[in-house]
């Protein structure tokens, strides 16, 4: 969950450093640091500066103290997992001797091990990270009789003993002409240039330099020097890797004169669902080309798993609805964190849906990896290109939203939910279960959700005023039925993660059974209430907490009459089945409006990183 970069090449490297790493600090902003190597006609120095906090505060060290100067070095921004945030903590680390410096994302399961190995040689230790030990190890493997001044053979030797999930940049000044690349489990791209080589955990950081990069598997290593890339697997065996070319704009990862890049992005839904969508319409129907599921799978299909995490994983569990309605196959939506965990009941007609942004996230990669152990057959649901559940799973079907920079995804919610619909339309066919008419209402409701969203985004001004009067609640409670129960999942985490509001959501029928113990007068309650058949419950449900003092907002589709809420945004009417791609707009909004009327760091939310790379 770190941001790592790495430069080699002719120029001086720290500002090449600086630039990736501030469109990584999304990915970790605890503290910062870079090392550099400076060949002189006394040798090479290998110089490291870093500090807690932001880039902003690497930035301002670097000017006080002077840039490291060298054209070979590798940098870090820091989610912290091992150790507090501090100066010994931030990477990179360095082995005792002063010759190996280490950047590094994810966790190393059996430092503790590694460690003490090292201890018990005499290798002392100046921070409490699981980094450290990689560097020591290097280190260690480097000087010592078994590999003297091999600095690849000594990379070889610790990843054959770490266990965990690492993508590693390394540099060693006693071979100052090159940076080495290592990944597992963790995001890891080479970028090209035209007479240098870059490497990045995300490719934000590469495109403002370059759009040809390579994509490393696991347990590969990548040697850069300034005009070349080589690469190996760990019996030092030669590789040859394909050159992918980046599709999307540099102004993608741009702010664009937006204040945050969370606001940006919901602006951006109406394009990233069209995008998403239109391409995979044709004729009436669904074509989701280049899908390997054959129909003969499909009507053989026992049951449907749905496997994700966070936001994904309340995508997730809408789609379970959305998938049972138009399939009648049953679906059960698990954690990746829990599902290996829980002994799943799959088979060999078992399909597993992994819906991931990144295609990295560490305990949904697992999952995905029990599913394939037994048997299932995967289909996973990303957005990044050459992304490790993208490259591992039997299927993939890309959301194609760009960049998501926020922490709090919005353009990555909403495409993955529209992707599902247009699964379940495409299992619905195969199996027989969703009429033509039913199907051609639904994707003709689906083509215009876009222009509906951009009529709710010219009312922001709704979105705001409410916030001003509800910015300082102590409490938010969302409740909702069905579909919307799901959606009110979504909204709650939305403004926990963003404003630091306690919030809840609940399942609207379960008021009674002790939740609405938590109202008290004045307490905030958003109502969704978007479901027709639905809409008595709703209604008695508002006006059991309205009872109790509640103040209610009622986010609705405009056709429905009588709601009893003191504030109430109406929603354009669509079919019942697509009102989560509209009703989620407003509750973005509204979080997004609170968070910023409290002053919050709404793209880069306290605790939080973007791609959650360990477990």
């Amino acid at each position: 969950m770190c941001g790592i970069v790495g430069y080699v090449g002719g120029e001086q490297a720290v500002p090449a450093l600086l630039k990736g790493l501030s469109k990584l600090e999304y990915r970790g902003y605890d503290s910062a640091g870079v090392a550099v190597l400076d060949k002189t006609a006394d040798g090479t120095n290998l110089e490291t500066v870093k500090t807690k906090g932001r880039i902003a505060a690497l930035e301002d060290m670097l000017r006080q103290n002077g840039m490291p100067r060298g054209c070979v070095g590798v940098g870090h921004t820091r989610w912290a997992t091992h150790g507090a945030p501090s100066d010994k903590n931030s990477h990179p680390h360095v082995g005792g001797m002063g010759k190996i410096a280490v950047v590094h994302n994810g966790i190393i399961e059996n430092y503790m091990q590694i460690k003490s190995f090292l201890t018990a040689k005499g290798v002392g230790f100046v921070s409490e990270t699981d980094t450290e030990v990689i560097a020591q190890l290097v280190e260690y493997y480097y000087t010592g009789d078994s590999a003297p001044g091999d600095i690849l053979d000594a990379v070889i030797r610790v990843i054959e003993r770490l266990e965990g999930a690492y993508a590693l940049g390394i540099v060693c000044a006693d071979e100052p002409d090159k940076i080495i690349a290592v990944k597992k489990d963790a995001p890891l791209i080479i970028g090209i240039g035209g007479d240098c080589m870059y490497m990045a955990s995300d490719v934000t950081a590469l495109i403002q330099f370059t759009r040809d990069v390579y994509y490393l598997n696991d347990r590969e290593i990548a040697v850069l020097t300034r005009d070349s890339a080589a690469f190996y697997n760990i019996d030092r065996d030669s590789l040859k890797k394909k050159i992918f070319r980046v599709d999307w704009d540099v102004s993608a990862a741009e702010k664009g004169g937006y204040e945050h890049f969370m606001f940006k992005e919901i602006m951006e839904q109406p394009k990233a669902i069209s995008d998403t969508i239109s391409p995979r319409i044709a004729d009436r129907d669904v074509r989701l080309d280049g899908l390997k599921l054959t129909d003969a799978f499909i009507g053989d299909i026992d049951k449907i798993f749905i496997t994700a995490c966070g936001s994904a994983y309340h995508v997730g569990m809408a789609g379970k609805i959305i998938l049972e309605s138009m399939t009648r196959v049953p679906v059960e939506t698990q954690l990746a964190s829990e599902f290996r965990y829980g002994s799943p009941i799959v088979t060999g007609r078992t399909l597993v849906i992994i819906i991931s942004q990144s295609g990295e996230t560490a305990d949904t990669l697992a999952a995905l990896r029990e599913a394939k152990r037994l048997g299932a057959y995967t289909l996973s649901i990303v957005n990044v290109v050459g992304s490790s559940i993208a490259n591992e799973s039997d299927d993939v079907l890309y959301t194609w939203a760009g960049p998501e920079i926020a922490v709090a995804t919005t353009k990555a919610y909403i495409t993955q939910l529209a992707l599902l619909y247009l699964v379940g339309l495409h299992l619905g066919r195969a199996l027989g279960r969703v009429s033509e008419d039913e199907r051609y209402e639904l994707i003709s409701e689906l083509r215009r959700i876009p222009e509906k969203i951009e009529g709710l985004l010219a009312r922001t001004d709704e979105l705001q005023y409410f916030a001003s009067q509800h910015y300082n609640a102590d409490s938010v409670f969302y409740i909702g039925r069905n579909l919307d129960f799901c959606l009110s999942l979504e909204a709650s985490l939305k403004l926990k993660e963003i404003s630091y509001i306690h919030s809840e959501a609940y399942a609207a029928g379960e008021l009674k059974h002790g939740t609405i113990s938590l109202i008290e007068p004045g307490s905030l309650v958003i109502a969704i209430c978007t479901n027709h058949r639905l809409f008595d419950k709703m209604m008695s449900n508002i006006r059991e907490v309205e009872a109790r003092g509640a103040c209610v907002m009622a986010v609705a589709s405009e056709d429905m009459g009588g709601i009893d809420a003191d504030t109430v945004f109406a929603l354009p009417k669509t079919h019942s089945l697509l009102t989560p791609l509209l009703a989620v707009v407003p509750l973005q909004l509204f979080a997004y409006y609170v968070a910023s009327l409290k002053g919050c760091d709404i793209d880069k939310p306290r605790n939080l990183a973007k791609s959650v790379t360990v477990e």
